[in-house]
């Protein structure tokens, strides 16, 4: 392809890039403010900047990132076109490297991605673009410290009026929490909200920090009075209003959070991978409290169903465990178990995400819903601690603990019961639930 790049070209952050003009340069920046905060249609604005300028390097790489943050492999095709294109256009070097952490992603290395996504910001700190993305995939593989210090190793190069300086603050704000900093994340937090109302992950990092130190009527109330900022167009809605209905079921308002999962949270039926996440999330989690949840498992089963031999990213698979056991469908349950068994075996990052989490965690869930409870248990007693090397959050993760207390409650074993919810209610001293389960183990 002929290049007509327009000489010394750059992004808002100074970055050069090939292959752009001034019109498609707005609509990239557009997008890239769409992603910092969570909102709109970036992949279509993206798209209109390739309209615009067909041989625009970051704009391939960008609509690649976007499709693959998904987690998601049902995005790959149309991901294998961006790294395609940008096989065909000669790149600078800030390109090749992105394009080889596009390359990365497709054959599902996560790892070798944020390593080379590293080294990007090592040399430019203001890539916003990677910052983001590679945050993200720390999240996905549960890589708490990076959370916290692949931001803290640029942010003293940043100035607060440079253009996403509240995503950065965000991002940082999430990894203290990730790490138990939990009052400089909460300060971070608010003044990353204060600089951008619509960063739906600010506000969610805050609330983050709530829920971990048990402050559930304060996280209902700043996810309450803030949903007319973070939820408008917001593509993160589903998850920020899941977190609100942890903190409705914390406080054990149950038809409250009934409501929120037939509204906001499935009321639109999502097909987004993320968000059936959630859903399945909060079923199970209701379920553990011996909650009736009506048909609500079979709708979000049938989601889940066609992925069952998806492979791509086990904490997912996880999440359609549960809802096929929550659904009934033991069948079906058994065939995803022997699909993650024939992931384990390979030595890719999901492998072993697969062979060392999601197995046993699956093999306890299903132990759970049979009713054998004890070997519940000691499926999940093994991978409580270690269940951080498949992703998610502390919060997200927090459901392992909620089946083992549910497991110890409904098979009579009340020393396990007894020291599971002291470990709780030391953590959350005004936890509800936490007072329930400890008074019903003496």
């Amino acid at each position: 392809m002929t290049l007509k790049t327009i000489p010394n070209t750059k992004d808002l952050r100074g970055a050069p890039l090939t292959g752009a003009n001034s019109k498609s340069i707005d609509h990239y920046e557009t997008a890239i403010c769409q992603l910092n905060c969570y909102i709109g249609d970036p992949v279509g604005t993206t798209n209109q900047a390739l309209v615009e300028s067909p041989e625009f390097a970051m704009g391939y790489v960008l609509k690649a990132y976007l499709l693959l943050s998904g987690m998601e492999r049902s995005a790959i095709p149309a991901a294998t076109e961006c790294a395609s294109a940008l096989g065909n256009l000669h790149l600078n070097e800030r390109e090749q490297m992105h394009s080889a952490v596009v390359t990365s992603l497709l054959g599902g290395a996560f790892r070798h991605a944020t390593e080379l996504l590293e080294d990007i910001l090592i040399r430019d700190p203001h890539d916003i673009l990677a910052l983001q993305i590679s945050h993200l995939l720390d999240f996905y593989r549960g890589d708490s410290r990076s959370l916290r210090d692949r931001i803290a190793r640029v942010l003293p190069e940043w100035r607060a009026d440079m253009p996403g300086y509240h995503a950065l603050l965000g991002m940082y704000a999430f990894g203290l929490e990730e790490n138990g900093d939990y009052g400089r994340a909460e300060a971070v937090g608010r003044e990353a909200v204060g600089l951008e109302a619509r960063d739906g992950w600010a506000h969610h990092a805050v609330a983050h920090v709530m829920e971990m130190q048990g402050r559930y009527e304060d996280g209902a109330i700043w996810l309450t009075s803030g949903q007319s900022k973070w939820a408008p167009e917001s593509f993160f809605a589903v998850h920020n209003w899941w977190h609100l209905a942890l903190f409705l079921l914390e406080s054990e308002k149950t038809e409250s959070v009934l409501e929120l999962y037939d509204g906001p949270i499935r009321g639109g039926q999502s097909n987004m991978v993320l968000d059936m996440v959630d859903a399945s999330a909060m079923l199970w989690r209701l379920h553990c409290r011996g909650i009736d949840v009506g048909d609500r498992w079979q709708a979000i089963a049938d989601q889940w169903q066609p992925l069952i031999e998806d492979r791509f990213y086990s904490f997912n698979d996880a999440h359609a465990m549960m809802a096929l056991l929550g659904a009934g469908r033991k069948t079906e349950a058994n065939q995803l178990l022997s699909t993650m068994f024939i992931t384990a075996n390979e030595q890719t990052d999901n492998g072993i995400m697969t062979r060392e989490v999601s197995i046993p965690l699956s093999q306890g869930f299903l132990a759970f819903q049979e009713g054998k409870y004890q070997i519940a248990l000691e499926f999940l007693r093994p991978v409580r601690n270690i269940a951080h090397r498949f992703g998610g959050s502390h919060a997200q993760r927090d459901l392992i603990d909620l089946t083992m207390l549910a497991a110890a409650s409904l098979g009579g074993k009340q020393s396990q019961l007894r020291a599971l919810a002291n470990e709780r209610l030391m953590l959350k001293p005004r936890s509800p639930l936490a007072k329930r389960y400890r008074e019903s183990a003496n």
